[in-house]
């Protein structure tokens, strides 16, 4: 198929009606509202449910109940309404049922601002709803990756019976790039096995769907059952992609657009001599811990790029384990930051910059201090 000039929101969604969608509920909250503004008018036109909620809180809770029924469903917002989905969340992984949600991430904390940010990484990545429990989580960079991440997306939910999440900033959500739908897959006519059906077809009793299990030990095997599917998403579904890493020295670590951006400043720093690389996360959970641990022994050092205060430097240096240092840069609130802030810092780790001495974040802010 041809690519097509596509802004990023009206892209995945798309791409998930493509996927075979069959039913959409969301609430409209900038910079995601274009997505549901598509699939009000597509969903329709191809006989799809389509339900503008009153709430996030609504929203979430139509999708676990579509759910339950095996169909193919998501909800999109952004990052304070994701906030209020959270408990829905918790449920719909406690229950075993697959969903999609996708979460365009704005400035925060609270109403923050309408800017590009990823502030939203420790909610969606560590899980903001209680329970032992983990989404999936897909990170693009490109409005082609969030496309082919989306289709993805509803694959896993299925196959593991969970929570996949497609997780971009406004900038992805916003911008136009060319991008290559995929093909038109045919809506799903058979349920699963486990779905809540009634007694449809050949059943001899219904299936009842919970996330209450009051008894104790019941709900320990429901969450041991948990933690060893997920065990199956560790080994199977761990993605990310490398640039210049033959011959590094320093690896830069950036997900989504920040670690776009970084690859431009990899490739200046690049001509200068510099042998630095970049590992941009693709699967942010399950996270590529192995991966960074093994090039932990052969590298001098890190730097964590992200637009929130250090998130997913949290994981990064679990990762290492101390083996090598790890340096941060990040910027917040909505502001996105340039190549050349990123490449001044490539500059200064290969200049000596590198240390084990107290927190990457910490040093980070006095950097920050001194320039504001």
């Amino acid at each position: 198929m041809a690519r097509e000039l596509l802004k990023g929101n009206e892209a995945i969604a798309e791409a998930a009606i493509r996927a075979g969608l069959q039913a959409y509920f969301g609430y409209p909250i900038t910079p995601q509202t274009e997505l549901l503004e598509w699939m009000s008018k597509r969903m329709p036109e191809l006989g799809r449910a389509f339900v503008q909620a009153e709430s996030e809180l609504a929203a979430i809770n139509m999708v676990y109940g579509a759910a339950c029924t095996g169909a193919r469903v998501m909800t999109s917002s952004s990052s304070p309404g994701i906030s209020l989905m959270m408990e829905g969340i918790s449920y719909i992984i406690g229950t075993e049922v697959p969903a999609v949600l996708v979460d365009v991430m704005r400035g925060g904390p609270g109403l923050g601002n309408i800017a590009p940010a990823q502030s939203d990484y420790n909610q969606i990545v560590h899980g903001g709803g209680h329970g032992d429990y983990h989404l999936i989580v897909l990170a693009p960079a490109s409005v082609q990756e969030a496309v082919d991440l989306t289709v993805l997306a509803f694959d896993l939910a299925e196959k593991y019976r969970t929570v996949a999440v497609v997780l971009l900033d406004g900038s992805l959500g916003q911008m136009m790039e060319p991008a290559e739908l995929p093909p038109m897959r045919p809506v799903k006519t058979t349920f699963p096995e486990w779905a809540a059906t009634g007694m449809m077809g050949k059943r001899e009793k219904r299936n009842i769907l919970t996330s209450i299990y009051l008894n104790p030990p019941d709900e320990e095997q429901t969450n041991l059952r948990l933690l060893r599917r997920w065990q199956e998403v560790e080994a199977s579904e761990i993605r990310f992609k490398e640039y210049f890493m033959d011959d590094a020295r320093y690896v830069v670590v950036g997900f989504g657009s920040a670690g776009r951006v970084a690859l431009s400043a990899v490739r200046a720093a690049r001509a200068e001599g510099i042998p630095v690389g970049l590992l941009r996360p693709v699967t942010l959970s399950p996270f590529p811990y192995e991966h960074i641990r093994k090039l932990a022994q052969r590298v001098e050092g890190f730097l964590v790029v992200e637009m929130n205060a250090g998130q997913m430097l949290e994981d990064v240096r679990l990762a290492v384990a101390g083996q090598k240092p790890v340096e941060f840069y990040g910027r917040l609130g909505g502001v996105m930051p340039f190549p050349d802030e990123i490449l001044s810092e490539i500059q200064r780790i290969a200049s000596g910059g590198l240390t084990l001495e107290g927190h990457p974040r910490e040093r980070w802010l006095q950097r920050m201090n001194g320039k504001n």
